[in-house]
């Protein structure tokens, strides 16, 4: 608690019970902030940290939460130094939205409808990009990657 009550009171003080607004941030946005925070070291980094470089405005048991969440999504990585870990990303938010979106269609047993679906409601613009990665990947692939890619970019044109 030494090290984090400097940190909290240099924050504002008692703004701690007024601040509670800051503790009730979805689980989403903490991933995304702590994710942001590993991707700005340049090496491997131990949760304290993460934690200093967020201001401590979370407590150490709440950075190890997130990042074990974060662990079991594939988000980040870790190995062992000493008596704890040193965390790595693997993921930005932009990767971690994309392994939830992944993880959301592999519950599914209908693929191709989820993917229909989800096509069928992106914008204009959205769909163009969709389609331009999808190109991008497959002249990338190769004879490979247009097997693989053909009955997405299917559903693209539903």
């Amino acid at each position: 608690m030494g090290h984090v009550g400097p940190l909290a009171h240099g924050d504002g003080g008692d703004d701690g019970e007024r601040g509670s607004r800051t503790r009730r941030r979805g689980q989403g946005q903490l991933e995304a902030q702590v994710l942001a925070v590993l991707g700005s070291a340049t090496a491997p980094v131990a949760a304290t940290w993460v934690q200093e470089r967020l201001d401590g405005e979370l407590a150490y048991t709440t950075v190890i939460t997130i990042l074990t969440r974060l662990l079991g999504k594939q988000a980040v990585t870790r190995t062992r130094s000493g008596r704890s870990f040193l965390w790595t990303p693997v993921a930005d938010e932009a990767g971690l939205t994309a392994l939830r979106m992944r993880r959301l269609l592999d519950e599914r047993d209908d693929r191709d409808a989820v993917l229909s679906s989800f096509v069928s409601a992106l914008s204009p613009h959205d769909e163009r990009v969709l389609r331009s990665l999808l190109s991008a990947a497959d002249d990338a692939d190769g004879a490979v990657g247009a097997g693989a890619a053909a009955p997405t970019a299917d559903a693209a044109e539903s």
